[in-house]
């Protein structure tokens, strides 16, 4: 899988609004049909920074996505709400789902 982390640093006048702004790009980009997860958090740290964690079933799916109407539309229109150029980490990695974390292991879970 495509496994993506991104870092967007907003304008502070528009940091409360992000999950707004950027709602019709999540939901469309989640019904792709190679995409595993499109998920958004805040900073607990600097409240204008949010990350996305997202990942794609392979490199067809990231295609798609980059080539999308939505992702296209996304390139026009967060630019104006941002600090700076978001920053990435885009990475291969083997599987297709989230692994356990061995060392924090809970029973029954």
């Amino acid at each position: 899988m495509i496994f993506i982390t991104a870092k967007f640093r907003v304008l502070p006048e528009h940091a409360d609004r992000w999950p707004e702004v950027v709602e019709e790009f999540t939901r469309a980009t989640r019904a792709e049909p190679g995409c595993l997860w499109f998920d958004w958090s805040r900073s607990i740290e600097n409240p204008a920074e949010y990350v996305l964690v997202e990942a794609f079933r392979d490199d067809e799916a990231g295609a798609a996505h980059v080539d999308s109407a939505h992702f296209k539309a996304a390139q026009q229109t967060l630019p104006p709400h941002l600090a700076a150029t978001p920053r990435i980490v885009n990475v291969t990695v083997p599987g297709d789902d989230w692994s356990l974390l061995g060392e924090m292991t809970v029973p029954d879970s």
